[in-house]
């Protein structure tokens, strides 16, 4: 549910159009640096973790590919990084999930069959296809009749405001049943949905994002207790160096290296490049797709995948709230000078961030 909800308003708070608009700086992250950190990723998982098959070593680097904004929150709404850069790092976080997504889900059913080798490789390509095109399929028919009928309701007086407001819940469930009722993947369908709904509905979303949010932001509280009270603390006891060394591999170079490729010819200086690098905390996305792999996919190496993720957030938690105030503000200063970071104060359109959703 947890997972149904976040994918739902991450992707409802984005501005579609603003971002077509723009693209720039999240295209170049979404586009070439997701895909080149979860191949990296895999590599460097192979090589680490040499147990595990290269499907498994995929679904590993999927499974850590996406960033979580909420951890960083001192820079992503810190004043006095330039609003280009802030604004960056907050659409990667809200739309990576739902992007690798589909790779995680793909990879793990992948791994899954390879160990039982009973399906054909026609028959592993016809379930890939069902699951990128029946559960974005069901999404957009969820999320624009969803929308319009619950702007007619508003429209006539039949809808309350707090009805309103359980209707984002209502279609995040709705989207994900309808699509695992098809065949298609019912998580990747919430995210279309939620995408869909936000643009179909973008003026007039506020309120029902705002309950999206504040209940979201109880169970992702819930998660995180249950990552602390049960789940760290089993996959500490079997902790072992080879998983810490690929932890901090994953929270560097895996996700700095790619970062800056990603952006080589975007006009933003070195110190830009690497800020926006080390700011991808590990957090919700990557504990509910390792949650979901160990309880739908048997994998021959499922509980090590499990135990590396939970290792890998655990150091991310400590290590990115503890650098991003003052990383932030030294950040800040260097690059307050717009005749100096040029590329870094043009002028974007402002996504709302999911503490500032909340908040409201």
């Amino acid at each position: 549910v947890t997972l149904i909800l976040v994918l739902f308003g991450d992707a409802s708070r984005i501005d579609l159009r603003a971002l077509r608009r723009e693209l720039g700086l999240p295209i170049r992250l979404l586009g070439l640096g997701l895909p080149l950190c979860s191949l990296l990723g895999m590599a460097v998982a192979k090589g680490v973790l040499p147990e595990l098959s290269w499907l498994e070593a995929g679904v590993l680097s999927a499974v850590l590919a996406p960033t979580d904004a909420a951890l960083g929150q001192a820079v992503v709404s810190s004043p006095v990084v330039p609003l280009r850069i802030r604004q960056a790092l907050n659409v990667e976080s809200g739309l990576n999930d739902g992007i690798a997504l589909p790779v995680v889900m793909i990879l793990s059913a992948l791994a899954s069959m390879a160990m039982a080798e009973t399906r054909t490789a026609a028959e592993w390509a016809t379930f890939a296809a069902l699951q990128v095109t029946l559960g974005p399929l069901a999404g957009v028919v969820v999320g624009v009749a969803g929308a319009k009928l619950v702007l007619a309701a508003v429209d006539k007086d039949w809808m309350s405001g707090s009805f309103v407001r359980l209707s984002g819940l209502s279609l995040a469930c709705l989207a994900y049943a309808s699509a695992q009722e098809i065949g298609g993947n019912g998580f990747i369908a919430a995210f279309v949905a939620g995408m869909t709904f936000g643009h179909v509905a973008r003026d007039r979303c506020e309120v029902l994002q705002e309950f999206l949010e504040a209940e979201g932001q109880l169970l992702m509280l819930v998660v995180f207790l249950l990552l602390g009270a049960a789940l760290l603390g089993e996959s500490l006891a079997h902790v072992t160096g080879a998983m810490v060394l690929y932890a901090l591999l994953s929270l560097t170079v895996v996700r700095m290296l790619p970062t800056a490729l990603a952006l080589v010819g975007s006009g933003v200086r070195g110190p830009t490049m690497a800020f926006v690098g080390w700011f991808g905390p590990r957090g919700l996305a990557s504990v509910l797709f390792a949650i979901l792999i160990v309880s739908e996919v048997e994998l021959a190496h499922g509980e090590l995948i499990f135990s590396v993720t939970m290792v890998t957030v655990a150091i991310s938690i400590v290590a990115h709230g503890v650098s991003a105030a003052p990383l932030a503000k030294r950040y800040g200063r260097m690059a307050s000078d717009a005749a100096t970071c040029p590329a870094e104060h043009e002028a974007v359109h402002p996504h709302r961030t999911r503490a500032e959703t909340y908040l409201a």
